[in-house]
């Protein structure tokens, strides 16, 4: 494995070589020269700090992104007052662009101060045309800036801009190979996303992934395995399998395989005890997968389930391909096979020509589907999509009214729905410290619900009962057996 190679033994007067990732091991290792190199004439360690903005997958890239640049010498600080600093960006709302480019001036006065400062920018909002055009003109102090499809060359795009000072710009527009098996810096050492595929095929009309993140492409069954091997034998309980859209997994394999059947394949890894995956569509979700779920004793009973809008009229407008009453048919069949699955969702308030009866269908969803909870957005033009060129945008005042409704319908809803644990004991993988309380700790109960009770710091990454004494809305305040005594 590339992971294990040993970088004194490069030799990085010798010319690159062509095949991924071995390139990639080349530049981390001319890259380390030259990082200390640069200690020693400061007569301090450099550091880096990452940004990231946006979805799970984009976390998982971070990880990689912090893998490389440790593998190369610099270590994590706490702020972006560092001598590397990266935004992983996110371009899905048009407020995560504002986000980029307010923090943008503030970095630019740091890199004034330190003049070894290296400043890039990686992810969906580099794939957008205009914002790196934008990026060229005003912000020129930006050294480095690539894409979705090419951030394992990080390490190379380094050496570039050492070695000619002047701003790096590499965005593929199309999708290459998938290169896996680089450096990787896991925020839990107990838990891990893992990418399944990449890339979407479906063309939301709201929705500018499939143009930034590329067509959808499956990673082999085995690279999969054995990744999940080596997460599991570094002490990894827990794994999120990652794709824009899962349940598409291993359609344009040389040889298909099912997400159900991934599934089937990955929890027969010993020492792996739970298993999430984030996002599935509704249109794609199938009785195998359902089925599947009901019967095995590691994948976790939550799922992400996105609606988007109740209304079929719009769902049609949106591209989705399901009605609401497939919609609801398809909670109505998971829940007969699932009764205790904690089932959350996406909605958009706001899409263009949405009417009241359109909202009305989308609150008469929440009611009927009973979701554990619910990640609701206004909707936001993104230029180059179809919805962008609708002449019917709803108002804002409407917008935000409706908005403030849904709101409280689902927050009615799933306060109550969540409660049904209430004074009964589940199993809880124990995350963290509490931020906010000394002496009490964060973990994650199987359908994704957090519970904060007290124990030390030895319970980090064990997964352990607690009783679950009272529910306050979206979390629990629970106690160990041992704390019970």
């Amino acid at each position: 494995m590339y992971s294990e190679i040993d970088l004194n033994k490069t030799d990085i007067n010798a010319e690159p070589p062509m095949e991924e990732p071995a390139r990639q091991y080349f530049f981390i290792e001319k890259c380390r020269q030259s990082v200390m190199k640069m200690q020693e004439d400061l007569g301090r360690p450099l550091t880096c700090f990452i940004q990231t903005f946006g979805c799970q997958m984009n976390a998982r890239d971070s990880e990689k992104l912090l893998g490389i640049l440790q593998k190369i010498g610099y270590i994590p600080a706490d702020s972006q007052d560092a001598d590397f600093v990266l935004y992983n960006t996110c371009t899905v709302r048009e407020n995560a662009n504002l986000r980029v480019y307010g923090r943008l001036g503030e970095l630019g006065r740091l890199k004034q101060k330190n003049p070894h400062m290296v400043i890039a920018l990686c992810g969906c909002m580099m794939q957008e045309q205009e914002v790196v055009k934008k990026i060229q003109s005003s912000y020129r102090f930006v050294d480095i800036i690539l894409g979705t499809f090419n951030i394992f060359m990080l390490a190379e795009l380094l050496d570039t801009y050492w070695q000619t000072k002047d701003q790096v710009i590499n965005i593929w527009r199309e999708s290459g190979d998938i290169v896996e098996d680089l450096p990787s810096q896991r925020k839990y050492p107990f838990k891990s996303g893992v990418n399944i595929m990449y890339g979407c095929n479906n063309f939301c009309s709201y929705c500018i992934v499939p143009y930034v993140r590329g067509r959808e492409r499956s990673r082999t069954p085995d690279e999969i395995e054995c990744e999940i091997r080596r997460l599991v034998a570094d002490g990894v309980l827990e794994v999120m399998l990652l794709g824009q859209n899962v349940n598409s997994y291993g359609k344009n394999l040389e040889n298909p395989v099912s997400f159900a059947q991934l599934l089937r394949n990955i929890e027969q890894i010993d020492g792996l005890e739970r298993i999430r995956f984030m996002t599935p569509h509704p249109k794609d979700l199938s009785d195998e997968l359902i089925d599947v779920m009901a019967s095995s004793e590691k994948i976790c009973n939550h799922i992400h389930l996105p609606l988007q809008s109740g209304s079929s009229r719009l769902l049609k407008c949106m591209n989705r391909k399901y009605t609401k009453e497939h919609y609801l048919d398809l909670v109505s069949r998971i829940r007969e096979k699932i009764p205790d699955v904690s089932l959350t969702t996406d909605i958009i308030v706001g899409f263009p020509g949405e009417s009241e009866e359109d909202f009305e269908d989308t609150l008469d969803v929440v009611r009927k589907a009973k979701y554990d909870s619910a990640y609701t957005f206004i909707y936001s033009r993104r230029t180059g999509t179809p919805a962008a060129a609708s002449t019917e945008q709803v108002p804002d005042d409407i917008v935000h009214q409706r908005f403030d409704r849904l709101l409280a319908v689902i927050n009615e809803i799933s306060h109550e729905v969540s409660r049904r644990y209430e004074k009964t004991v589940q199993k809880v993988l124990v995350e963290c410290k509490d931020e906010h309380s000394p002496g009490l700790v964060t973990g994650r109960m199987t359908n994704n619900m957090l519970v904060h009770f007290p124990a030390d710091e030895s319970a980090i990454g064990q997964i352990i009962p607690v009783y679950l004494e009272e529910c306050r809305g979206f979390y629990y305040m629970g106690r160990t057996k041992l704390s019970l005594n």
